[in-house]
């Protein structure tokens, strides 16, 4: 099944999620790659621009994201809860969500998908592990499940329908590492932006998993099955390593020190009844 894209402009680009600290890093970074940028959230957005869609929706309502998808060249799915969170709330947008916009890519012939997905699908590795995306998965919660899930679904609409998917293993993505592990997965904003172009262009996606972090010095994770897609990072965590080194270092029994999801590992349970 191929793909290819022949032109580095996209007629119209679909971004969910566009009101997130990364929906509107890529809102601008990908602005070149599309003459149309479709924006969707459900939380307020700014006013659209020249070339620019806003399109409020709720990922839980198939009808909306049915009709949101319709007319995109390709998606870039960021949209969803983004944090540990309860299972009822990670349900609507984050599992039932990615479903409904795989289901409208099928049925209006998008074949191009860039999904969201998370360190946090392989959370329970241990840290100084290296990984590729041949691992066993690990999520390490509720919000690494809905992923680790998003990831099995983008593979099954491949192999049915030949939607092709790069599913994006982000680390941790911020102005600057905040913390000692993230010295390891830091994904600098422009890294961000290229890797989600790559993606977009590559001339043969398939189904690619990819690890989202930049040339920093140590490593968890080996990207060389990615290596089709073209991606080099420019940045590194490495100018902010004293910063983080100067706070106090985690507890040796803590288990946000031993394993690679950090802090993710230990949140909950959320009592709901």
């Amino acid at each position: 099944m191929t793909d290819v894209m022949t032109k580095q402009v996209l007629d119209r680009l679909l971004l969910t999620g566009a009101a997130g600290a990364l929906g509107r890093v890529l809102r601008e970074g990908l602005k070149p790659y599309a003459k149309t940028m479709r924006l969707s959230d459900i939380a307020a957005m700014a006013e659209a621009r020249e070339g620019e869609e806003v399109v409020p929706c709720d990922l839980a309502d198939k009808a909306a994201v049915d009709a949101l998808v319709r007319g995109c060249d390709a998606i870039v799915h960021l949209g969803g809860v983004s944090v540990e969170r309860p299972f009822e709330e990670i349900l609507e947008a984050n599992i039932k969500g990615v479903f409904h916009v795989y289901e409208g890519a099928r049925r209006h012939g998008v074949k191009r998908v860039v999904f969201a997905s998370s360190n946090h699908v392989i959370g329970f590795h241990e840290q100084g592990q290296l990984i590729d995306a041949d691992c066993a998965k690990r999520p390490d919660g509720y919000y690494g499940l809905s992923k680790s899930y998003g990831e099995d679904l983008s593979r099954f609409y491949f192999d049915r329908y030949g939607i092709q998917t790069a599913c994006l293993r982000i680390g941790s993505s911020f102005p600057e590492p905040k913390d000692r592990r993230m010295l390891v997965t830091w994904l600098s904003y422009r890294d961000l932006a290229e890797l989600v172009r790559c993606c977009l262009f590559a001339p043969e996606l398939g189904h690619t998993i990819v690890y989202g972090m930049s040339a920093n010095r140590d490593k968890w994770w080996d990207n060389s099955r990615a290596a089709h897609l073209g991606f080099r990072p420019q940045d590194s965590s490495e100018p902010f390593r004293a910063k983080a080194e100067a706070q106090p270092p985690l507890d040796d029994a803590d288990p946000a020190k031993r394993f690679q999801g950090g802090a993710f590992v230990k949140m909950g349970p959320y009592e709901t009844l």
